[in-house]
């Protein structure tokens, strides 16, 4: 592990491999553990890095408004030198992945994005089912009860909004409880200043990209991976049956897979 500064923070960094900087970007109810199934394999053929981001799993940071793309390009410059990386993120990740990209496409080699979020993406509108759920996690952040929020973002998030609870067990539920338990725990990190209108100039981005999307995910986030990839020129959709948003931790292997094809492993 390296502790990489950006601004007041010390971002906890893990390098496996050498070769072609591949950089892992976790989801926001996640930390750099979520990738911990693909980074070794990465690493056998690349340099694959993940980090914390702010507010998150091991990094240290004072509250202070900063850029999550000048963090990665912190990242990029101590660990990799500064040189092109292939960007594999998930969620929120996928935003700080797609603004890098149109803010920085000199320092981008290509797109893996897994369910991403993207910056000025029409507002979701969800079904009476998930509206219910998403009710109740706000209940439980008003009373407090960050055990019952976790609880519930497990659902949504790991086992699917429309999928029954505890759909997904043992070491991968643990593993998202403790990674969004942290999460929720942690001290206000700051806003991010990034101010790019991603959704509408998807058709900027010209690298190689892959976009994943499990069939259990938001059904407005599976449209959205569906319009990135006819918005994007060089890009291919892939659906991943069985599984909601997170699935290096629910399908590790088949992300990993796919993940070294899209390397060209």
């Amino acid at each position: 592990m390296k502790q990489v500064t950006s601004g007041r923070a010390r971002l906890a960094t893990f390098v496996a491999g050498s070769g072609a900087p591949v950089v892992f970007l976790h989801a926001a109810v996640c930390d750099s553990r979520m990738w911990q199934g693909q980074i070794e394999a990465v690493g056998g053929t690349h340099q694959a890095i993940a980090y914390d981001r702010r507010g998150f799993g091991r990094t240290v940071a004072e509250q202070e408004d900063h850029s999550a793309v000048a963090d990665l390009l912190a990242v990029l410059d101590v660990v990799a030198a500064g040189r092109p990386a292939t960007l594999v993120a998930c969620s929120q990740g996928g935003r700080v992945a797609l603004d890098a990209a149109l803010l920085h496409p000199e320092c981008i080699r290509g797109l893996v994005l897994i369910s991403p979020s993207v910056a000025g993406a029409p507002d979701p509108v969800l079904s009476p089912e998930i509206e219910a759920l998403v009710a109740r996690q706000k209940q439980a952040e008003a009373a407090g009860d960050l055990d019952r929020v976790n609880a519930i973002k497990a659902h949504l998030w790991l086992d699917g909004p429309l999928q029954l609870e505890g759909r997904v067990v043992g070491a991968a539920r643990a593993l998202f409880l403790d990674m969004n338990g942290i999460a929720l725990r942690a001290p206000p990190a700051g806003a991010n200043v990034d101010a790019v209108s991603a959704f509408q100039r998807l058709g900027e981005i010209s690298v190689p990209a892959l976009v994943i999307c499990g069939a259990y995910d938001f059904p407005h986030i599976a449209e959205r991976c569906r319009h990135l990839a006819t918005a994007m020129p060089h890009t291919v959709h892939h659906a991943l049956p069985g599984a909601a948003h997170l699935p290096s931790i629910e399908r590790p292997a088949e992300i990993t897979a796919l993940i070294g094809k899209f390397l060209g492993n």
